[in-house]
């Protein structure tokens, strides 16, 4: 197999793994759209949340449209590869490049209102509370979820157990905590036990960030650099069709 060969195969391959997590990102867009029981539509139900949120909340529409774009990368250089063509390789090349510039531009832009993201989760949490303290315990929907949500965290609250003081479900249950907030106990959950056994859901899913900072980076760099790979190999496989069809 000649340096031609192998560059076919590598960029079939390649491209065929893109088409199968493009597969995979359009399968968990469609999911979020259409699970009202996610996190998202938890986000979503709550009373008096910042309208920024509203902006969040369209996640699934953009891991919908990735997805897509992903599968026809994916599908433009394989079939670009096998068949020799230039112009799937071309268009190729043409739409990672222009994922590439959206990627940087998006990197900058996170950049610049990275403060702006702070307030927006400063108003969230304020939010929630107040959600918790009006709703939960007399709401069976708000009160589903966050059961839904901390069972799944491992979390309590918001921030902390304080978030329900006051809370339908701490004022009917004698002030207790939801058993989520004390687990593995089998006596009412106070909230000494409480503030001792676990955290609130935004600390824990923003330590969980925190410890995975680095490879969150490492994987964007990893990604940005197969995108690179991707343009510099179909621009050599397109000049020599080319060359050959001359």
């Amino acid at each position: 197999m000649g340096c031609f060969g192998f560059l076919k195969v590598m960029m079939f391959v390649f491209n065929g793994i893109i088409f199968l997590a493009g597969a995979a990102v359009l399968g968990v867009g469609i999911w979020v759209k259409v699970d009202s029981g996610s996190i998202l539509g938890f986000l979503g139900k709550i009373e008096n949340a910042p309208s920024e949120l509203s902006q969040v909340l369209n996640v699934g529409y953009l891991l919908i449209a990735l997805g897509a774009l992903l599968v026809i990368i994916g599908f433009l250089g394989c079939c670009g590869a096998v068949k020799e063509s230039k112009c799937m390789l071309l268009l190729f090349f043409i739409i990672v490049l222009l994922v590439f510039i959206a990627e940087v531009a998006g990197a900058v832009v996170i950049l610049v209102f990275r403060p702006l993201a702070d307030e927006l989760i400063q108003k969230l949490g304020k939010a929630a509370v107040q959600n918790i303290k009006s709703d939960y315990g007399s709401n069976p929907d708000v009160t589903g979820l966050w059961n839904t949500t901390m069972s799944s965290l491992k979390c309590c609250g918001f921030y902390n157990a304080s978030d329900f003081i006051d809370s339908p479900y701490y004022e009917s249950h004698e002030e207790q905590f939801p058993p989520q907030c004390c687990p593995g106990s089998n006596s009412s959950c106070t909230q000494a036990m409480a503030d001792t056994s676990i955290t609130g859901c935004f600390p824990k899913i923003k330590k969980l960030i925190d410890d995975n900072t680095v490879v969150i980076v490492a994987v964007a760099l990893g990604i940005a650099a197969l995108e690179v790979c991707a343009m510099v190999v179909s621009m050599i496989l397109f000049c020599r069709v080319k060359s050959m069809s001359a």
